[in-house]
């Protein structure tokens, strides 16, 4: 690209080209990152073309990629470690300043399967069915993405392609059959699935096309296939055949989902209004729409509750308020059929409905429980046997990223990677090698690289980021 001059007062001087973009932060994936850059603060006499990011890879070598306006872009990277980032604006009248390498982040090279906790059914995909009071890896692969347990598995690779693992009554495993299985194995030939949740005895999953899929028990019409609830499916069917689903969450006999266009759809059992449908009751054998809102961002199925977060920051249940689990201050008998507000606040980021008891994320990294403490399992180092109606926060700390809700345990993960649990361990479901009752969190291990955890029914299974 060559540059122009043009007549400016005083002579004849070579047009401005642009500063330096600014890289404000960078989130490391698997042999990727996202790098989100402001536009330079003086963009020069001519119109900015595109960007450019450059990532300098530990050894030595570069990685690209362009974007057409200031945001945030992803770079595809060919080794892991250590990787520094620089970002450069094109004008019409040249290319800018270059920001100069910074930003040093540790890229991984893979991410890998860990589990631990209650063995039957081979839920742990040890291939046995031992208990395990500590993580352990399953195999040997660094190729894991996403996992989803409860008393089976479902994990996706970053290959898309989905396995399972554990009890396979009803045909949960999706294995064209009702056998349990201890180790994974792959569910069909696909590579295009994207995420997946294992619910109490049915499977949902949803693949890259936006199409959604179920399998496993029937009975309550959890799998939405508008069949007979006697009609249960050992292999993956599809749910109607629309093409825009993007997050499902399988609870104990309903199953949620929210579509691209915000919307929240429930199906299933509906005995104690779990599926939000302010219509009694009655059960639902193929998706119906939960209200008329399009600003639903992450839901979370639990056993006969469920909570979900809005793209306004709110929190809102439904369902079974036995043990206080939905949050509300309410009276614990009085069940609840349609989506109600948590308090008024605005800054809640993520949440995770259990069997009885539910945990969420603030936006300001702070931790919250709520419903049954039986096994210490809320966290709050108080009375096992007093429940708890509205959220508390558990400790003081502000680095909590992610957080599980199990059967009677609970899972986070901490910015800085360390995973933390707590509640029952009389199977090893808390990962500190102990088999007793935690009620306040315990770091598992001292690693610093786990990147997602999954906490089941008295079982618990990790993702862990490598970067060999």
């Amino acid at each position: 690209m060559s540059r122009k001059g043009g007549i400016i007062s005083g002579g004849f001087q070579p047009l401005k080209a642009p500063d330096a973009p600014t890289i404000d932060s960078v989130s490391a994936g698997v042999l990727s990152a996202d790098v989100t850059f402001s536009a330079p603060s003086d963009t020069g006499d001519g119109t900015i073309d595109s960007y450019v990011i450059t990532a300098k890879q530990s050894d030595g070598t570069s990685a690209s990629a362009t974007a057409s306006a200031a945001g945030t872009t992803s770079v595809s990277l060919t080794v892991g470690g250590t990787t520094t980032f620089a970002a450069q604006a094109l004008s019409e009248y040249g290319p800018g300043q270059f920001s100069g390498f910074g930003n040093s982040t540790s890229v991984p090279t893979g991410q890998e399967l860990y589990t631990w906790g209650r063995g039957s059914s081979g839920r742990t995909g040890q291939n046995d069915i031992i208990d395990r009071s500590s993580p352990v890896q399953v195999g040997s692969l660094t190729t894991w993405s996403q996992v989803s347990l409860f008393s089976h598995a479902v994990a996706i690779k970053t290959d898309g392609t989905m396995w399972t693992w554990g009890a396979n009554s009803y045909g949960r495993l999706g294995q064209n059959n009702g056998i349990d299985v201890s180790s994974p194995v792959q569910v069909g030939s696909l590579t295009n699935w994207s995420q997946a949740s294992a619910g109490g005895t049915h499977t949902a999953a949803i693949k890259t096309d936006g199409t959604l899929w179920t399998w496993g028990n029937n009975g309550e019409g959890e799998l939405g296939q508008n069949i007979p609830y006697t009609t249960d499916r050992s292999s993956p069917i599809q749910v109607g055949a629309l093409t825009y689903w993007s997050q499902v969450s399988a609870g104990g006999s309903q199953t949620l989902a929210i579509k691209t266009d915000g919307t929240l759809w429930a199906w299933g059992e509906n005995n104690k209004g779990q599926s939000g449908l302010n219509s009694g009751t009655t059960n639902r054998s193929s998706p119906v729409q939960v209200g008329a809102l399009t600003t639903w961002a992450q839901v979370s199925a639990g056993d006969l509750h469920t909570g979900a977060v809005k793209t306004d920051g709110t929190l809102w249940m439904w369902g079974d308020n036995g043990f206080g689990r939905l949050g509300l201050n309410t009276n614990q008998t009085i069940d609840v059929s349609s989506p109600t507000q948590v308090g008024a606040l605005t800054t809640w980021l993520q949440v995770s409905a259990g069997v009885a008891h539910t945990c969420a994320i603030k936006t300001d990294g702070t931790l919250w429980a709520w419903g049954n403490n039986g096994s210490g399992r809320l966290g709050i180092n108080t009375n096992q046997a007093v429940d708890v109606s509205s959220p508390v926060q558990v400790g003081a700390l502000t680095n909590w990223s992610q957080v599980s809700a199990g059967s009677s345990h609970t899972v986070a993960v901490k910015t800085d990677g360390t995973m933390w649990a707590w509640g029952d361990s009389l199977r090893g479901a808390v990962g500190d090698g102990s088999i007793i009752f935690r009620s306040s969190p315990v770091q598992v291990g001292a690693l610093t690289t786990w990147a997602q955890g999954a906490a089941g029914n008295q079982a618990t299974a990790a993702i862990q980021q490598s970067f060999t």
